[in-house]
């Protein structure tokens, strides 16, 4: 049993000198003698040390503090008062071991020094073997981008959905970061698509390639996101209102059908054409220009073929999606074996689906 008569005593001792070198000195020898008995010492034997150790890193210098941390961090069984004082130091050398090791820091102490100390101790913080969602919310929330890749990288951290959703905006336009998160396979399907959607096309063959399971899915996804992603860019840049106005008179009038559309389309009235094919599809025109610009033309045939198209309208309309939309002609040949293997009763049937979609998220 130590002794804590002689321990005090030598601690008051050495205070009232004031003597920098002896209160190093002690804090050495106080914590080498608790790591050389660190896992026989009894709870009060611990509280004990605790209590002197406490006394002594309020007194001694940066250094002497940061050799106490390194020494005393990676033992189960460290004295917990200590650990949290340590673990707060402004001198990241102090700090750094214990936020990193010190499996007796609790989780309050880990999130208020998350809250308000600097980017190296949240660096430190993503190091642990164990990272809870409410301290990845903070790290995400506060940390530089170092911080953001070192906490992704740590298989071990638990992420929020808003933790993932906030990693995902702040990926967009960095590779790295990017290739990280959708790496995790703990990332939600929809928060991965939205991810693979922005992300170059190097990151997206590797996260793709690391998922084969969910390629199909990825590809039709994507092409859907990454069309709303070129509309909602566009905006304001396609102006309907005049086409609106032109044709909501002829379906006042009973003159809408798949004939004036084809007429619309024949003209290269582009407005025109999309707005007709809002009507006899009954789909907002925000959902047609979000459809005529994805990259596949799936939902194109599959509205042409519902609302009665015939395959030369249909691909006259893929042409003049394509100079407007900014796509190539390469493939509009190609579109004419789908086109004619869906049928009408199939294409009505998604249709409906499509609207119904629709109507639930307006």
């Amino acid at each position: 049993m130590i002794s804590s008569v002689d321990l005090f005593s030598e601690l008051e001792h050495a205070i009232a000198q004031g003597s920098a070198d002896r209160l190093a000195d002690m804090a050495r020898h106080v914590g080498d003698l608790f790591v050389t008995a660190a896992v026989r010492y009894s709870d009060a034997e611990i509280a004990l040390f605790d209590q002197i150790l406490v006394r002594l890193v309020a007194e001694i210098e940066q250094s002497a503090r940061a050799l106490l941390a390194a020494r005393l961090a990676p033992l189960a069984g460290a004295p917990p008062k200590l650990m949290r004082i340590l673990a707060s130091d402004d001198a990241i050398e102090v700090a750094c071991p214990v936020l990193a090791q010190s499996e007796r820091l609790d989780e309050p102490t880990i999130v208020a020094t998350a809250r308000t100390r600097s980017q190296q101790h949240l660096m430190a913080i993503c190091r642990r073997k164990q990272l809870s969602e409410v301290v990845t919310d903070v790290l995400v929330e506060r940390g530089n981008r170092a911080v953001l890749l070192c906490a992704a990288e740590n298989a071990a951290a638990r992420f929020s959905e808003r933790g993932f959703s906030t990693l995902v905006t702040r990926a967009d336009g960095d590779d790295e970061l990017a290739a990280c998160v959708g790496s995790r396979t703990d990332v939600p399907m929809h928060l991965f698509l939205k991810l693979l959607a922005k992300a170059s096309e190097t990151v997206r063959a590797k996260l793709e390639a690391e998922n084969p399971q969910a390629t199909r899915e990825i590809h039709r996804v994507v092409a859907e996101v990454a069309g709303r992603i070129r509309a909602e860019h566009r905006a304001g840049a396609r102006d309907y209102a005049a086409a609106q106005a032109t044709v909501g008179k002829l379906q006042e009038a009973g003159q809408l059908d798949a004939s004036t559309l084809e007429r619309f389309i024949k003209a290269g009235q582009m407005e025109e054409s999309a707005v007709a094919l809002a009507c006899l599809s009954d789909l907002p025109i925000a959902v047609i220009d979000r459809m005529l610009g994805e990259e596949r033309p799936d939902r194109v045939l599959i509205v042409a073929k519902a609302v009665g198209l015939s395959w030369p309208t249909t691909k006259a309309f893929l042409r003049l999606r394509a100079r407007a939309f900014g796509f190539g002609e390469n493939d509009i040949e190609q579109c004419l074996a789908n086109f004619e293997r869906l049928k009408l009763a199939t294409a009505e049937q998604l249709l409906r689906f499509q609207r119904q979609r629709e109507r639930k998220t307006a």
